[in-house]
Formats: structure tokens, sequence, C-alpha cells
């Protein structure tokens, strides 16, 4: 299989084809330092032929998920070093997915912070915090004089990732947080340099790019993107034309990968962006968002895709491309030990005999 050949991705060697996806697990605690059992979690997934972390707050008082991890302090970022070293042990690769979740925080996990985001706008719906459901509440649109200090934020994470023994930083720009929260017109109303015209509201975008580039070289900064997704009250007026933008200015930053969510998880918006993308963008593309592993295999040989990133069937099979490669049948998924606390649906998903 196609899927379970090596490929290069940057400078790095990859044993497979085979993606684990970020995945927000949340046992990281009230301190959003990582842990030994993370560490085993990750070590148990080294066959992947690229482990992409959940997603990891580059700022303090910016949680949405109340115990995600965070890579802000030297404490936590010697404390990845145990998840790093653990999986390059097994001979695996591992990129930190770092992220900013702008209007998703929560003042109840934020310190009472009010969270930032391009405009005023509130996502619809509710939160589970530590009191409990709460309603999101509305953010406050970070001014342009702070914007550098935030593109210095994900720089610096990407300089602690390196430190923590990393291979490479995924740029988190989808499902709604921060950096999405400027790219689509439904939560950027902002006029002046980054709002209105599709190239201004991707300047925040590839103002991150850049500096993180900059710092870690972009041979090891992937992004990823979700133009179709719904979550966290998405919404673009035109999806395809600005995939189609950005995968065309997206050609000169040379990164490692784009990984793309190909549609919506609530199936409200329609359409192709993995069509366009694959045609203008020169680089390499990750598929994600519900593939079997027959459909990720035609996928990767009639040449739509290079990759393919797989979620809760890495969260449930730690060996998952032994499995595939075997035909052999996954484990089910547990939603109800996604976000618990403890190894209880998290390291105690059994490997094949």
């Amino acid at each position: 299989m196609k899927l379970l050949e090596p490929m290069r991705l940057g400078e790095l060697s990859l044993a497979n084809r085979a993606i684990m996806a970020p995945l927000t697990r949340s046992r990281a605690g009230l301190e959003h330092v990582p842990n030994a059992l993370m560490a085993e979690y990750y070590a148990q997934r080294a066959s992947a032929g690229l482990i992409i972390t959940e997603c990891t707050m580059i700022l303090p008082n910016t949680s949405a998920f109340i115990a995600e991890p965070g890579i802000y302090t030297e404490e936590q970022m010697q404390a990845w070093k145990q998840v790093t070293q653990a999986v390059h042990a097994k001979n695996g690769k591992i990129f930190l997915q770092i992220w900013h979740a702008g209007r998703s925080a929560h003042p109840d996990m934020c310190n009472g912070q009010q969270p930032i985001s391009a405009s005023a706008i509130a996502i619809e719906g509710e939160t589970h915090t530590p009191k409990g459901k709460s309603a999101y509440v509305v953010p406050r649109a970070v001014s342009d004089d702070e914007i550098p200090g935030l593109v210095q934020a994900f720089a610096q994470a990407a300089r602690y990732a390196k430190q923590a023994g990393f291979d490479g930083v995924e740029i988190h720009g989808a499902n709604g947080y921060l950096i999405d929260q400027f790219l689509r017109d439904g939560s950027n109303k902002r006029t002046g340099n980054y709002g209105g015209s599709m190239e201004n509201r991707a300047r925040f975008l590839f103002e991150v790019l850049k500096a993180v580039s900059a710092e870690i070289g972009s041979e090891r900064v992937g992004l990823r993107l979700s133009l179709l997704n719904s979550y966290g009250s998405m919404i673009d007026s035109d999806p395809i034309g600005l995939a189609r933008f950005l995968a065309e200015r997206l050609n000169s930053f040379k990164l490692a990968y784009l990984h793309i969510m190909r549609g919506d998880v609530f199936g409200l918006q329609k359409g192709d962006v993995l069509t366009p993308m694959r045609e203008i963008y020169n680089g390499t593309i990750i598929g994600n968002m519900g593939y079997s592993a027959d459909e990720a295999e035609r996928a990767i040989q009639n040449g739509q895709l290079d990759a393919v990133a797989f979620g809760t069937g890495f969260l449930a099979n730690p060996d998952l491309p032994e499995r595939i490669r075997t035909q052999a049948p996954w484990n089910a998924p547990n939603p109800q030990t996604f976000y618990t606390p403890g190894a209880t649906g998290y390291t105690d998903y059994p490997f094949m005999s």
C-alpha cells in the first residue's frame, strides 16, 4: 500500500504516510504542564509516520479545554522533553501543534480575562468550564498594535518546541481558533490592514508563518486549515476562493506540509477545497477528516493527497499502521473518555496480540 510507503517531509524521512492527527485529550492538568502519562500515550503511537500533538497554548490565559498543555514557560518546555524523548526512542517523528484559542477561550479558565478575536463576535452556544457549562462570551477585538506581540508568541513557542526536541511545529489555522477567526469573513469584520480583502484577512497568518519559519526553518513548519468547517460558529462567504488564494500564496513559504480538513464536522457547509488546493499548491498535502484506510489509499494512489491524518483511528489504535497492513479490525473509540483525566480511554487501548 502506498499509504504505508516511506516519504520525505521537509528534512524528515517518515516511515509511512499514516499521520496521527492532532487530538485534544485534556490530560495536562490545570497548570497546562505535560506529564509522564502523555509521554506514554504518544510513545505508544510512535509507529505513525508523523505524530502531530494536541493543540498547545502559546500564551497563558488562553485556555479553551481546561487541561490542555502549554508551551509558554520554561517548565512546560522542559516537561515536553519527556514526550519527544519517548517518541524518538521508538524511532517516531513528532510535531507540536501551536495554537491560540482566540474567542474560544473562556474567562472561567483564564483568570477572568476576556478572550480576544478578530472582531467582537461571540461563538454561539455553550462551552465546558470548571464551573460547568457556560455561554461563550463576546471577545474583545484585538488592536493592530497588539498583533506583533501575538506573532512573536508563536515564534517563541516554536523556539521552545525546538528546544524541547520536537521535529517541527504545526501552526493551528483551523477549527475556529484565532488564526481562523482572522481568515474567514464570518468572524472577521475588521477594517484596515487585517480585515476586508482575503489578502488582509490572511495577513496575520502570513506574519505568523514568516516569524515561525525564521525561528526554526520553514521545512519544519506545517499548517492546518479547515476552510469549510463550521465548528465554533465559523463560516466564510467564499471558502473555495479563499482556498485558491491561500494555496497560491503559501507556495512561497516552502512549508513541510499543508494539512487540510476536507469538510464540515456538522455538514452545514459543502464544497471541495482539496481539488483546487492540489491544483495550485506545489508542496505536500495531508488530508484529514473521516478517511478509512481504503479511501486514504485511493486518495494517495490517484495523487489527490500525499498522506492522510487519522484522528480517532490513532486514538483507539496505538498500532494503527500494523492494523492497516494486516487488515486487522480496529478498536472502537470511546467518546466518554476523550477528555477525562487519567489512563482510562487514553493509554489502555489494546495493541494487537
